[in-house]
């Protein structure tokens, strides 16, 4: 019996190679339920799969947050901490976590300013990753368009903050470099420098999830009742290294933005 649903799981898990070959859960939905042509007629997009992926993990974290509010919304249930390895305990951890990489990329200060972009990017990235490895279901990831949106909406996040700290003026004067007579050459190349952040945390997202994910697919197909548990665990791996390269480029980047305005206060202090 043992062996049996052993085999069982191995060949669940072997369907995600399927995924790799046009076969989502979330495809079938959309046959069945006519969603695909209400979606195209709205959107004109013909391949839909990696957005509602995508709003699936969107609500699914917005549960997961929800729900964690209303566990911790008493004050002495947020204060006592939980006995053993419970939901709270781990959203909690992650907390630290995600906290802890921010003290040390912006500091003391400015760490609990940013944490919220910070630890909901980092989670909906690793997220979207790890959707992946379910049978069934290919990652947002995978698709170069929800890279290049995640990518876009850091780069605006950090000349939001930039502007919004030093001033527009300011922001802009940086650009141009602390000689006036380089400026001409300066400014050019560090407006096209910043430009090009958000293709590259895109590329570089879409990059190696697109391939960890082509090779889980070959070697799942190569031995489907057998998945080489090997490279699902490699997958996990590139999921959270992804995430977190993409979230530490983010707070060095909001860090360059905002810089001139720490060495201002550090000046001010002294």
């Amino acid at each position: 019996m043992r062996k049996i649903s052993l085999v069982s799981l191995l060949a669940l898990l072997s369907s995600n190679a399927h995924a790799s070959g046009g076969f989502t859960w979330v495809t079938q939905f959309g046959h069945a339920t006519g969603l695909d042509h209400f979606f195209e007629h709205l959107t004109g997009v013909h391949h839909y799969d990696h957005i509602l992926t995508f709003i699936l993990v969107l609500l699914a974290l917005v549960l997961t947050g929800v729900y964690y509010r209303a566990k911790t919304k008493n004050l002495d249930a947020a204060v006592v901490p939980d006995k053993g390895i419970t939901y709270r305990n781990i959203v909690e951890l992650y907390g630290s976590f995600i906290y802890t990489q921010a003290r040390a990329v912006l500091g003391e200060k400015d760490a609990p300013k940013y944490y919220s972009f910070v630890a909901t990017m980092f989670l909906v990235i690793f997220v979207s990753n790890m959707v992946g490895l379910i049978p069934g279901f290919l990652p947002p990831t995978e698709s170069i368009n929800t890279t290049l949106a995640v990518g876009v909406f850091s780069f605006l996040y950090f000349n939001f903050k930039g502007c919004k700290e030093l001033g527009t003026i300011n922001y802009l004067k940086h650009f141009a470099g602390p000689l006036w007579y380089m400026a001409i050459l300066i400014f050019p190349i560090e407006i096209i420098s910043t430009c090009i952040r958000p293709i590259s945390l895109a590329l570089r997202l879409y990059g190696n999830m697109y391939g960890d994910h082509m090779v889980l697919g070959t070697f799942s197909n190569l031995a489907p009742l057998l998945v080489p548990i090997v490279f699902m665990v490699l997958g996990i791996l590139v999921s959270f290294i992804q995430a977190y390269v993409f979230t530490m480029l983010s707070m060095v980047y909001i860090s360059l933005a905002t810089a001139h305005h720490d060495h201002g206060d550090h000046h001010a202090h002294h």
